[in-house]
């Protein structure tokens, strides 16, 4: 963990999502066929990446008093490699929301992420993913009335 990378990712998290928030203000409030507003999802999700950031940039400062503390500085590898699996992960996950649907490709994201930042365990991590995604869901489409793409057509369970 390189703290300096962290502290600056939290940094630009945060702008985001602020961005998130005031952006979200400008979308309509209702929606079709939906008692929840468009503008709802991007506003907690940008409240909460906000709040995320500014844990992290927190704890990237205590962090690095209790390092300087402790021992001398040392310089810390970057992991390019799972960056670049989770950053494409996240691409892929955009690009296919609409087509195979919200709950699989959320389990998708979120195995694929579990597993490339600890290998093994791989039937918590199925676990955890299924009942994220099929929780996410469900709350939000029959318990606040809102719109998600369900599954796709192929399967036949929409």
């Amino acid at each position: 963990m390189n703290k300096t990378f962290d502290r600056y990712a939290g940094i630009v998290f945060l702008a985001i999502g602020a961005a998130f928030v005031v952006g979200s203000r400008s979308i309509s409030t209702s929606a079709y066929g939906s008692n929840v507003g468009a503008n709802i999802f991007p506003m907690v999700l940008g409240v909460f990446l906000a709040l995320m950031s500014l844990r992290l940039i927190y704890e990237t400062f205590r962090k690095q008093q209790q390092q300087q503390q402790a021992e001398g500085r040392k310089k810390e590898a970057l992991d390019y490699k799972r960056f670049g699996i989770i950053f494409v992960s996240a691409v892929l996950y955009a690009y296919f929301l609409e087509d195979i649907g919200f709950v699989l490709s959320t389990f998708l994201f979120l195995l694929i992420g579990f597993q490339t930042m600890q290998r093994g365990r791989v039937g918590a991590s199925l676990l955890i993913s299924a009942c994220f995604s099929g929780g996410v869901y469900y709350l939000y489409v029959y318990v606040l009335d809102g719109s998600l793409p369900g599954f796709p057509a192929w399967l036949g369970l929409s």
